[in-house]
C-alpha cells in the first residue's frame, strides 16, 4: 500500500463516513482491504483505488470493511442497570404509554436486543407503545442483526431467567435464536451518521457508545447536535466507556457515568435532589 492509495483510502472514508483514520491505522486499514483485493482479484491497492472511484457499489463493501463491530449481550452493564432501576419506574408514571430507543450503531444486534430484554417486561405491548430504533452504517452486521441468531457462547453471561423467556434452539446446533416477541420491538435500519436522519423522534433513550472515538471534533458536535434535537426533553443520552461530550457540546449535562440528559433536564434534577 503505497502512502498515495492510504492517502486516498482515509479522505475517502472521512467524507463518505466520518471515520478518522490516522497513520497509526494504516496497517489495520492495509489488514481489512486486503480481503476486498483477493474478492476483486486485484493485485494492489492502487488498482483497488481506481475501483472505488468507478464503482460505486463498492464503496458499500468498503465502508463495511473498515467499521469495527466489537459487541455483546448487555455490554456496559451500569447502563442497563441504570435503565432499569431509573428509567423503567420513571416512565412506567406517564400518562403517554409511548416509549422510543434509538441504538444508533447497533452492529450485530447485541445492544439493540439487549435493550428489548430490558424493557419488554416492564412495558408489554398490549399496554404500552414500545419501539426501538437499531441502526448501523454496515449493511453486513444489519443483515445478522435482522436474523438473530447467534453462536451459543455469546449467551454465556445471560441470565437464565432471560435464557428461558427470550432464547430458543438455533437451526445450527451450536446456535440459538432470539423470540420473535424481541425481534417485533426493533426496526433495523441502515443508517449514515453523516447522512440524512429520516427519523423525527421525539427520543426517549439513545445510545451511541463507541463511535465518537472515530470522529474528529467537528463531526463529533454535528452528531451531538442533531441527536439533540431528536431527544424528549427529558430524555438520555448514553455514550461509550471511553468517550465524553466534554468540549464537544454544551447542550448536555454528565449526570452518571458516561449518562447525559440536556442541561435544563439535569439542572432540574439537581434541583429536585433526584441523583444518578
Amino acid at each position: 500500500m503505497a502512502q498515495q492509495d492510504f492517502d486516498f483510502i482515509r479522505q475517502l472514508a472521512y467524507r463518505e463516513s466520518g471515520i478518522v483514520l490516522p497513520d497509526r491505522k494504516q496497517h489495520m486499514v492495509y489488514s481489512r482491504l486486503s480481503r476486498r483485493l483477493r474478492a476483486l482479484k486485484l493485485s494492489n491497492f492502487n488498482q483497488y483505488c481506481q475501483r472505488l472511484e468507478d464503482d460505486g457499489c463498492e464503496l458499500i463493501n468498503f465502508i463495511n470493511a473498515l467499521t469495527t463491530n466489537l459487541t455483546s449481550f448487555f455490554r456496559e452493564a451500569h447502563h442497563f442497570d441504570y435503565l432499569e432501576r431509573h428509567l423503567v419506574p420513571l416512565w412506567q408514571q406517564r400518562r403517554n404509554r409511548r416509549l422510543r430507543v434509538w441504538s444508533s450503531a447497533c452492529s450485530t444486534g447485541e445492544e439493540a436486543y439487549s435493550i428489548a430484554m430490558t424493557l419488554a417486561k416492564h412495558f408489554p405491548p398490549a399496554n404500552w407503545d414500545l419501539k426501538i430504533l437499531a441502526t448501523d452504517l454496515d449493511t453486513n452486521v444489519l443483515d445478522k442483526a435482522r436474523a438473530g441468531i447467534y453462536n451459543q457462547e455469546a449467551m454465556a453471561n445471560l441470565p437464565k431467567k432471560l435464557l428461558d423467556k427470550y432464547v430458543e434452539p438455533g437451526p445450527k446446533p451450536d446456535e440459538v435464536k432470539l423470540s420473535e416477541s424481541l425481534k417485533q420491538l426493533i426496526h433495523f435500519k441502515q443508517l449514515n451518521l453523516l447522512g440524512d436522519w429520516p427519523m423525527q423522534g421525539p427520543f426517549d433513550l439513545i445510545f451511541c457508545r463507541n463511535v465518537l472515538i472515530y470522529f474528529d471534533l467537528q463531526t463529533k458536535a454535528k452528531i451531538i447536535s442533531q441527536f439533540r434535537q431528536l431527544l424528549a426533553e427529558d430524555g438520555h443520552l448514553f455514550i461509550g466507556h471511553s468517550e465524553t461530550l466534554h468540549n464537544v457540546s454544551s447542550d448536555f449535562k454528565l449526570i452518571g457515568q458516561t449518562i447525559y440528559q440536556p442541561q435544563h433536564a439535569a439542572l432540574a434534577r439537581q434541583r429536585l435532589g433526584i441523583g444518578a
